[in-house]
């Protein structure tokens, strides 16, 4: 186990150069796979993720359907060669179910489902890369994916982790920050009305420690807002030209 000065120098820099305030690079890009109703791919740092949206369309089980909303079906996993790491299967797949309920409450919140009764929308999320945060990767790529297919929601779902090393809060943890038994918080929000969707402990943190690790995560999250609000303005835009440039032909 590394201490507290390995993951924090005594200049306040990390161990991949950031601050203890700053987000990993962000990089996404949605409808990137014509076949699905939406789609989209991010990473954060290295970690990347894959989203696929399929829906509003008929339940694939009776016992999925409800008379007056729609179900949300969540499926995640991690490409095999993403990671170095070989765990035992029983142990990955109980995490990947854990992960895949998450969301799907998390989405239940924000997805105005009574618009589709009797119907089914499915997010798939497949991790290709690892390196820290996969829960709140696979929350913001669902967020865009979800835009894309046209899903109507109450505001975007943004998401972002937060720990504390020694007394120092640390914004957007990767992978050797969260397996150095660094207490760690994964929130998502609504941003524009601040509501919390989500809110995970991956371990125990302290009572004191919690509140100014919460409030970081927070604030990771309306910086990502603006990032993807970016996104989805320029996507909105690239879409509306090409299909001005169609009219034209």
């Amino acid at each position: 186990m590394s201490s507290g000065l390995d993951l924090l120098s005594p200049e306040g820099l990390r161990i991949d150069g950031r601050r203890a305030n700053e987000l990993r690079r962000v990089n996404c890009k949605t409808g990137i796979l014509v076949q699905a109703d939406g789609s989209a791919y991010i990473e954060q740092g290295n970690t990347k993720c894959l989203a696929t949206v399929y829906g509003p369309r008929e339940p694939s089980r009776k016992n999925l359907q409800y008379h007056d909303r729609a179900s949300i079906n969540v499926e995640y996993s991690i490409a095999t060669f993403s990671t170095s790491e070989r765990k035992q299967r029983s142990k990955m797949d109980r995490r990947f179910i854990e992960i895949a309920n998450i969301v799907k409450q998390t989405f239940e919140t924000a997805i105005i489902t009574t618009l589709y009764p009797r119907s089914q929308i499915d997010i798939y999320l497949q991790i290709l890369q690892v390196d820290g945060g996969a829960l709140h990767t696979s929350i913001n790529a669902a967020t865009l994916a979800l835009i894309d297919a046209g899903i109507p929601m109450k505001e975007y779902v943004c998401a972002c982790s937060a720990g504390c090393v020694e007394d120092t809060p640390i914004l957007d943890l990767n992978y050797f920050e969260e397996n150095n038994f660094t207490p760690t918080l994964t929130v998502a929000v609504m941003p524009n009305s601040g509501k919390i969707s989500t809110l995970v402990s991956e371990s125990r943190l302290h009572l004191d420690k919690f509140e100014p690790v919460f409030n970081l995560a927070v604030a990771g999250c309306k910086q990502l807002h603006g990032v993807f609000d970016d996104i989805i303005r320029k996507s909105t835009t690239e879409l509306a030209n090409r299909v001005m440039e169609k009219q034209k032909e």
